[in-house]
């Protein structure tokens, strides 16, 4: 037999004459023929699948657009895996797509982050305005992201500007070395518990990436100072450097990035690092661009370095100082600092436990640009250059100030901000002294405190000549309706948010009061108060017409299904209400209030859409609904 006797007009057939004694009746060619000797011919079909990978990248490569590659992706993992191994210079010239600027961005959590998503994603996104911004956040060991995910990336996204590694365990030099290199307009790079990351890889971003402005480097074991000194070298467009708890950096490798980079640098960051005075002493020489720095956790920096810092005089632009848990920070050093950066404006201090009152009078000395000071957990701060902001919290060792207090009177006749949080030795006699000559005051916190009564408040607010705009006495339990009256009669006209959570003496009286006196007033909180309907009602009848954005009223145990319909009034300018732990209000007055409130939303939906383009979305309104 030959091949014609099986194959005639292209189609495989069984001609009768082939097979002498065998009779075939005339009938219809059978769907599904009966097993036969000739069966492997009929089932035998031709696939692409059969061949070999070169062949497919070699088909796959010469597509004619990104939308093309985009569906053959679906067609398996197989070919997604290919198709995301192409990278563009091997796309074939003649139906390569203009490669985007880098106008999307994407964003990988926990389960979600695979190398088969990332893939997807090199695949989708390059003819679709390029990959500028990824963000892979991973689970720790069980993370599914490896170095064959960010070779997808790499082969794709030449375009990407922005990337953050998370939690990568299975991430490894290798990885990063090929997004070096295929992606050289990185601009920002986030590592972060990634311990696979060595020296090698920050060797090849160096080498590769002269574009970097900003990078992040926490807990990422491997990483040591030759990865640190590369980076200084080649990275002459760094603007920001952030390093936290990386065992393996020391003063060779923060000191000689200072040293190298100081003169451009503007926010630096050093948190938990084994590093000495002799790094601090290299940046205040050469650290002339500096202007935000953050000093963390430095236990092997003492006064001396601070000292040396702040009297080398190189940071003639600094103005932002944050020192956290630094034993080597005391009022030699926090004086010495104010002395050499003359244009220093915010100060925050936390756990700085050597720094005093003494200290705080010499930096108010010092530094004359002075605007914010933020302390917490100063325990040696007793009671202290013209402040716009000043902040304590957690501070034990406050005590009420005196007519003796060492703070400069003059000081306060500009102070707009003032946040006292939970030091429990603030009182009515420290407001009384602050009453006396803060009388620019807009934005007041006193929160968590138990020795603030009505009389204290009202002598800080009552020489107040510019108008409140925020209050905020969540905590303090024994401060009455007398004062949210007197708050409310007096600055009715510019308040705009009350904060009154767990006051446990306010009732009605100051809804009353907030309903008749406030005309500005759009975020009221009446959370673990003694509330009730009556109150809800005011609100929902008063004559000026309450544009109320922001409403809590959880934990109010008098408020019942009764202020269903006040609720629903106010509910046509809200776009937050928390009515949480409300235990007498039913759950189906509560399903009753979401499809009241989101038929105004709807009704309204557009106009407000339009006016929040740079805001919230209306899908998220409901984010702030609680119960």
């Amino acid at each position: 037999m030959g091949d014609e006797d099986f194959f005639s007009g292209g189609s495989m057939h069984l001609s009768p004459g082939s097979c002498p004694g065998v009779y075939f009746p005339a009938r219809k060619r059978l769907r599904i023929a009966a097993p036969s000797v000739y069966s492997g011919f009929e089932q035998k079909q031709t696939s692409i699948e059969v061949l070999p990978d070169e062949c497919l990248f070699e088909i796959l490569r010469r597509l004619p657009s990104g939308q093309e590659r985009s569906a053959c992706a679906c067609v398996s993992k197989h070919w997604l895996n290919l198709l995301s191994s192409i990278t563009r210079s091997e796309v074939n010239e003649s139906v390569q797509d203009v490669e985007g600027e880098g106008f999307l961005s994407r964003n990988l959590e926990g389960k979600k982050a695979t190398d088969l998503r990332l893939a997807a994603i090199s695949v989708g996104t390059s003819s679709r305005g390029g990959l500028g911004k990824l963000q892979i956040r991973g689970s720790g060991f069980e993370s599914k992201v490896t170095d064959a995910g960010l070779g997808s990336i790499a082969h794709g996204c030449p375009s990407l500007r922005v990337l953050s590694l998370w939690n990568l365990p299975a991430v490894s030099d290798m990885g990063l070395s090929e997004i070096a290199r295929s992606c050289p307009m990185i601009e920002k790079l986030d590592l972060s518990r990634c311990p696979g990351i060595t020296d090698n890889a920050l060797l090849a971003i160096a080498d590769n990436c002269l574009n970097l402005s900003d990078l992040t480097i926490d807990s990422c074991s491997g990483v040591g100072n030759e990865g640190l000194r590369a980076i200084a070298r080649r990275c002459i467009n760094l603007r920001s450097i952030s390093i936290r708890s990386c065992p393996r950096i020391g003063d060779q490798g923060v000191a000689f990035l200072l040293a190298q980079a100081g003169s451009y640098l503007t926010k630096v960051k050093l948190q938990m690092l084994n590093i000495t005075g002799l790094s601090l002493a290299v940046l205040g020489h050469y650290g002339a661009a500096v202007t935000d720095l953050v000093l963390h956790g430095l236990q092997g920096v003492n006064e001396k370095g601070f000292w040396v810092m702040g009297n080398s005089k190189g940071m003639k632009k600094l103005k932002s100082i944050s020192v956290m848990s630094c034993r080597g920070m005391t009022d030699v050093g926090l004086e010495a600092v104010g002395n050499g950066c003359p244009d220093l404006k915010h100060v925050s201090l936390n756990k700085c436990l050597l720094v005093s009152g003494k200290g705080l009078v010499g930096l108010a000395k010092s530094a004359s640009s002075l605007e914010s000071l933020k302390l917490e957990e100063c325990h040696r701060i007793n009671h202290g250059s013209k402040l716009k902001a000043f902040s304590l919290a957690n501070c034990l060792g406050i005590q009420d100030f005196n007519a003796e207090s060492p703070l400069p009177s003059t000081s306060c006749s500009s102070l707009r901000s003032l946040s006292i949080r939970c030091c429990p030795g603030f009182g009515d006699a420290s407001l009384a002294f602050l009453g006396k000559f803060c009388h620019q005051l807009q934005d007041v916190e006193l929160s968590g405190l138990n020795g603030v009564t009505d009389a204290g408040v009202l002598e800080l607010l009552q020489s107040n000549n510019v108008g409140l705009v925020k209050v905020d006495l969540s905590g303090c339990i024994n401060v009455s309706d007398n004062t949210v009256s007197a708050i409310s009669m007096c600055h009715g006209r510019t308040l705009e948010s009350l904060n009154l959570d767990g006051c446990k003496n306010i009732t009605d009286a100051s809804l009353v009061a907030v309903a008749k006196n406030c005309y500005s007033v759009n975020d009221l909180d009446t959370s673990n108060t003694l509330v009730s309907d009556h109150g809800i009602k005011a609100l929902a009848s008063s004559p000026n017409h309450l544009n109320l954005q922001v409403l809590s009223f959880g934990g109010c145990s008098a408020i019942t299904d009764k202020s269903k319909a006040f609720i629903q009034k106010l509910g046509r300018t809200l776009l937050g209400l928390n009515i949480q732990r409300c235990g007498r209000i039913s759950s189906s007055t509560v399903d009753n209030l979401l499809e009241h409130l989101w038929r105004f939303l709807l009704n309204k939906g557009a106009c407000f859409y339009n006016c929040c383009v740079h805001g919230n979305p209306v899908s998220e309104f409901w984010h702030y609904l609680y119960y």
